[in-house]
């Protein structure tokens, strides 16, 4: 049955514009134009077809909405309030002000009834493409005749921005090979940019674009007021189950405004009278300002209840799951709640002295391996890299659409292609869903593809995990263009982000441990090529406090602090020193952040004073400066050929390390002051 509507609609819509402006006004801050042109269509979704509970807004089968074009937030905030979630008028009236619940663009565990953090353009397509991954997986994972558990839609709203950048390019491609039908994009296809009409670079047709992608396209010529048309074009779109869709909705930005249709209403509040010339036009009082007609709380209220009502009904079908299906259900409910299973930590592969030596690329994979049956809800895959990431299992159904032969979707697998960016953002978006921890592998080098995602995972605190092996000049003759320098630099200096670097299979082990259980916090497991021996007290307790001493002595001339495949190296070069009666003791710090959190004694214990501290990685040394007071690195890019050439071309073997150790020894001697720990700290208030 076609969607009716009636003035009270037309009422609600105006509303909504006239929220959205106010809500700008009052920040003095903000963009109303998207808002004002997509009024019409976010009000279709929400009163027609958006299945949600505001006043249970993680209720796992709801459908999800995603406003990629983050900077139309206050259209979102607007819609959140008048649906009922725990956002009010006032709260509205706090746009972008110090601690409000409406920041500038959508954040996730900010506003209640967001669902991933949006605003770099592009990211939130790509996160809608995990969401409706997350929800094909699970829906084919538990469904059961009579059961439809998990069968929810993923709406997108997205612009031209967004579809200008890569990002969502790369999630599109692979939407549409893998026939997501349960994503639905709205384009707001309003032809104006910051820098003014998408005439001066954006002149592409976007429906072939996306017809050849695979995907559904539908044009609604007048977005603007048409209601009935938008609410056709969702409802077509709902029926294609075997392809996902997008709307081209043309609107007109900043509908109402006398500057509509140009930039001049993209970014920047309204002028005062141009304000009360559009509430006059859309009929309300120009004088009142956040004002709501109580017709217009009706309709959102019944819609409010409906979505109650939905989340009681699937209650009760839950209920019925779970008694028909003891064991899925409870393995449901364990999944949802983001509890791990009991003793699962059992089956970390657990490595003593004299273990044969593999790259911890290799490391990584025996626990993957290990950890695939008891925790199904690992979900991974690799950009094109899967037989040098060794991110596949040997019993790993791929993700594919059924049809095809390739796999099902009850497959934990996915074939990302060449895509690391929409790989970071799609992850983002099946953490986001729930029940569910991704992985994804590529080279370390090429996790800068994707730093926009990274980011945005640690920001909205979301549990993923990077496998990112060929970690360092140790990869070899693919040289500099390959060789990450810089890399983890960044990636340290990135806040909730925890960067491992384990120079053994107890360390590896850790990193995995500590990954699984840090629920907010993304991490990046940098792995080697080449084979890493097993350490001196190397223990995955140990390893897991971030940082521990591998080879201790108390009267220690010299602390030689390292990470990854260096270690290995400064453990060889004690013994050079040793011939040269100086005496060494050797630190591993396989994750800065997590040694970070250990209590103060703790790290004083790893990073004494007493004796200079070096430090011997072959990255850049930026940023060292915190744990050692000298620093062995590289100072420019890599070089191509077999990678022990490479580091004897860098002097990053035993000879180097020790040379270099004898000078920081001679020099601190020669100074004659006690030497303190770099640990110690004023403004981190860090005493002996």
């Amino acid at each position: 049955m076609a969607a009716t509507f009636t003035k009270d609609d037309e009422l609600a819509v105006n509303t909504i514009r006239a929220l959205a402006v106010d809500t700008v006004s009052k920040a003095n801050s903000g963009h109303p134009g998207a808002p004002m042109g997509m009024a019409p269509v976010a009000h279709v979704l929400w009163s027609k077809f958006l299945n949600a509970n505001p006043k249970n807004s993680k209720w796992i089968n709801r459908d999800r909405f995603v406003l990629s074009n983050g900077h139309a937030c206050a259209l979102q905030y607007v819609m959140l309030h008048l649906l009922g979630y725990k956002l009010s008028i006032e709260d509205l009236k706090q746009f972008r002000q110090l601690g409000s619940v409406t920041p500038g663009h959508p954040e996730v565990h900010i506003t209640d009834g967001i669902e991933v953090t949006t605003g770099p353009l592009g990211q939130g397509f790509a996160n809608a493409v995990g969401l409706a991954i997350a929800q094909a997986h699970l829906g084919a994972t538990f469904n059961k005749e009579d059961f439809p558990l998990i069968d929810n839609f993923t709406y997108m709203f997205t612009g031209d921005g967004c579809l200008q950048e890569g990002v969502a390019s790369e999630a599109a491609s692979l939407a549409g090979h893998l026939q997501l039908g349960n994503l639905i994009a709205v384009y707001d296809d309003n032809h104006i940019t910051i820098d003014g009409n998408t005439n001066v670079s954006f002149t592409e047709d976007v429906e072939k674009r996306f017809e050849s992608y695979g995907w559904e396209h539908i044009h609604v010529e007048n977005g603007d007021s048409d209601l009935a048309a938008i609410a056709a074009a969702i409802a077509q779109a709902k029926k294609s189950t075997t392809k996902p869709t997008i709307i081209r909705l043309t609107t007109t930005i900043g509908f109402g405004s006398k500057l509509q249709g140009t930039h001049g209403v993209h970014g920047a509040p309204l002028k005062k009278d141009d304000v009360v010339a559009l509430k006059e036009k859309f009929g309300l009082d120009p004088n009142a300002f956040f004002s709501v007609p109580q017709t217009s709380y009706d309709i959102y209220n019944k819609i409010a209840e409906k979505g109650a009502e939905a989340n009681a009904k699937w209650d009760a079908l839950f209920a019925s799951y779970q008694q028909k299906y003891p064991a899925e259900g409870a393995e449901f409910a364990r999944r949802v709640a983001g509890e791990l299973p009991e003793g699962w930590e059992k089956h970390l592969p657990v490595y003593k002295l004299g273990d044969a030596a593999v790259g911890s690329r290799k490391y990584s994979e025996v626990v993957l391996e290990a950890l695939a049956a008891p925790l199904p809800e690992l979900v991974g895959g690799s950009a094109d890299l899967t037989g040098s990431n060794f991110t596949r299992w040997t019993k790993a159904i791929d993700f594919q659409p059924p049809q095809t032969g390739l796999g099902d979707y009850t497959g934990r697998y996915i074939r990302y292609g060449v895509r690391e960016h929409a790989m970071g953002a799609i992850m983002n978006g099946l953490h986001a869903y729930g029940a569910i921890t991704p992985f994804g592998g590529t080279f370390l080098n090429f996790v800068s593809y994707a730093a926009g995602a990274v980011r945005l995972s640690a920001l909205s605190h979301h549990q993923v995990i990077w496998v990112a092996t060929h970690d360092s000049i140790g990869l070899g003759e693919d040289g500099p263009t390959h060789q990450p320098v810089e890399t983890v630099a960044w990636l340290r200096a990135l806040p909730n982000c925890a960067v491992w670097r384990p120079a053994d299979g107890n360390e590896t082990s850790a990193a995995y441990l500590v990954a699984l259980k840090s629920k907010h916090t993304p991490s990046v497991l940098a792995l080697s090529r080449q084979n890493l021996p097993q350490l001196e007290n190397s223990t995955i307790e140990n390893a897991s406090k971030g940082g521990y001493v591998v080879h201790e002595d108390k009267s220690a001339d010299i602390t030689l602090i390292s990470t990854g495949s260096e270690v290995a190296i400064v453990v060889e070069a004690v013994e050079t020193l040793a011939k040269q009666n100086i005496k060494a003791r050797v630190v591993s710090l396989p994750c800065w952040e997590v040694f970070e959190e250990q209590p103060v004694a703790y790290k004083l214990s790893v990073i004494p004073s007493g004796a200079p501290v070096m430090s011997v990685e072959a990255y850049n040394t930026f940023g060292w400066s915190k744990y050692s007071h000298e620093h062995f690195g590289l100072d420019g890019f890599g070089a191509s050929g077999p990678y022990l050439k490479v580091y004897d071309h860098f002097e990053m073997n035993p000879a180097g390390v020790a040379s270099r150790a004898a000078k920081v020894v001679k020099f601190y001697a020669d100074r004659g002051v006690p030497v303190v720990s770099p640990l110690i700290s004023a403004l981190n208030n860090v005493r002996e």
